[in-house]
């Protein structure tokens, strides 16, 4: 037992980890000083900008940028009650306790029994007839009590359980990540559902008052055919474009109908408990300044998911790589046997054991080296998934910005052409009145000036909607800085390097648990 104690500090210092430690790589390609299509419109003020890393401003409640207090009021329900993000943070949670669990294996566990028991002899008794039973006494009986504990502690010598710890620590961080991205996916499409809403208002008002200018426009008919001016076919045509308005007022009713539910499903709550009275739009449309791309690495929680899981798997291989050397446990064993209870704690009751074990695969046909190839191309999927996110977060980015640009321009010259058309249905109409132009003139303007204004709030609901995508590929009010710190693991490099500029190369295994 000395020699043994003596040699266990000795294993323990020796202790390493098998495997690559991940470390951040630099660029592999240079990343673009600007975005291509961030130039701003003309006379266009920034009314968002994306919180820096070192930015301690609270950018969360981005959507407060809307101006809307009805929309703040549901937005700020989304992370408490819907049902979608209880499911990832109880998923983060879950990996919280695996980190926990496998961390148990660092340290010995230890098991304890304890029993007691009475045994007798004996026999039979007496002398029966058949309808006498036998009568049955235990000559003697003896009771024996026994107690015992058992420890065993596997020595981590290879840094196996380490790693599984690192690559747990590394998921769990990825699983935070994978909430703050539902989190900002559920606020932009509560934004975009309201914005859809209240739009929708704006289309039931149009129809509404377009419907009343039709009633108008078939009364005029009407008088007309009743002067014998006109025929009755000028009449039906009025009836028809009428009627045809007002099913797509009643239509709207249905949409708006669709997404009010929608938003009860955001916040978290039935249909029948949310309703949004109908009010005319007052969201402003935020020019929205995306800042440079070299921070959009460092705010995407969906680019954080794929770098973390990068390390999950970084870590693996060097789980995969312990099982090529043996393992080594320290086993020890104590009982004492007794028929008394007082004297079962006594040494000359007891039986002991203690030693070292080991255990190792000889012959496998492969299979460690199988698993080991698996990990390494586990590995370099989540290195191209990596790099397509940041692709595709790239991408993104481009297309809100190029969307927000364009939209200005594209709203200005719909405005000049709903002007215009208005214009042209109130001439068309003056002069069906004196006679100079058929109906078909009037109800060809009269659909050219509704179908302008339709352009128009289809427009306005684009720069809404591109500018709540352009917040979310941005990533939002989120930081990197808001995950969770790795757990500390001993003998793990606790490195906190500053966040990738571009993932590492495919071929290259790269830190420590780090960020």
């Amino acid at each position: 037992m000395r020699r043994s104690a003596a040699f266990l500090p000795l294993l323990l210092v020796s202790g390493c980890l098998v495997g690559p430690d991940y470390e951040r790589a630099p660029p592999a390609s240079p990343v673009a000083p600007q975005y291509k299509e961030a130039e701003l419109p003309p006379g266009a003020a920034s009314l968002f900008r994306p919180a820096q890393p070192s930015d301690g401003a609270d950018r969360g409640q981005w959507w407060r940028v809307y101006g809307d207090p009805t929309l703040d009021s549901l937005a700020a329900q989304v992370d408490v009650s819907n049902q979608n993000l209880k499911i990832f943070e109880a998923n983060y949670r879950r990996a919280r306790a695996l980190i926990a669990q496998d961390r148990a294996a660092l340290y010995p566990s230890i098991t304890g029994t304890g029993a007691a028991q009475q045994t007798g002899t004996g026999g039979q008794r007496g002398t029966g007839t058949s309808s006498t039973l036998a009568v049955t006494r235990f000559d003697s009986t003896v009771g024996q009590f026994s107690t015992g504990g058992t420890l065993n502690w596997e020595l981590d010598l290879w840094g196996t359980i380490r790693r599984q710890v690192e690559s747990d620590s590394a998921s769990a961080q990825a699983s935070d990540a994978d909430l703050a991205n539902a989190r900002l996916s559920a606020q932009t499409d509560l934004v975009t559902n309201y914005a859809s809403l209240r739009i929708s208002d704006d289309r039931k008002r149009l129809y509404e008052a377009t419907v009343a200018a039709y009633l108008r426009s078939m009364q005029i008919a009407q008088n007309q055919v009743d002067a014998g001016i006109v025929s009755r076919v000028d009449l039906v045509q009025a009836q028809t474009q009428y009627e045809q308005t007002r099913a797509q007022l009643v239509n709207e009713s249905i949409n708006r109908a669709l997404l009010e539910h929608a938003i009860a499903l955001l916040v978290g709550k039935a249909p029948s408990e949310v309703t949004i009275p109908p009010a005319p739009t007052q969201l402003t449309v935020p020019t929205v300044d995306a800042g440079v791309p070299s921070t959009l690495l460092e705010r995407r929680p969906d680019i954080a998911t794929a770098e973390r899981q990068m390390a999950a798997a970084n870590a693996q291989i060097g789980v995969a790589k312990g099982a090529y050397y043996p393992q080594i446990s320290l086993g020890a064993t104590i009982g004492f046997l007794s028929g008394g209870l007082g004297s079962l704690l006594q040494l000359g009751t007891a039986a002991w054991s203690v030693g070292p074990q080991i255990a190792g695969t000889m012959v496998d046909g492969g299979a460690i080296a199988a698993q080991v190839q698996g990990a390494r191309a586990s590995y370099d999927a989540t290195v191209a998934t990596y790099r397509q996110t940041i692709l595709t977060a790239f991408q993104q980015v481009e297309d809100a910005l190029a969307q927000q640009r364009i939209l200005v321009a594209q709203e200005r010259v719909q405005r000049a052409a709903v002007a215009a058309a208005r214009e042209a249905e109130r001439l068309s109409l003056n002069q069906y009145r004196v006679g100079t132009v058929p109906y078909t003139t009037v109800v060809q303007t009269q659909a050219a000036a509704l179908s302008a204004e339709q352009a128009l709030l289809t427009i306005r609901l684009s720069r809404l909607t591109a500018s709540a995508n352009l917040v979310k590929a941005l990533g939002g009010g989120w930081r990197q800085q808001d995950l969770p710190p790795p757990v500390p693991i001993g003998g793990l490099k606790q490195a906190n390097p500053a966040p990738p500029a571009f993932p590492p190369p495919a071929a290259q295994t790269v830190s420590s648990p780090g960020r």
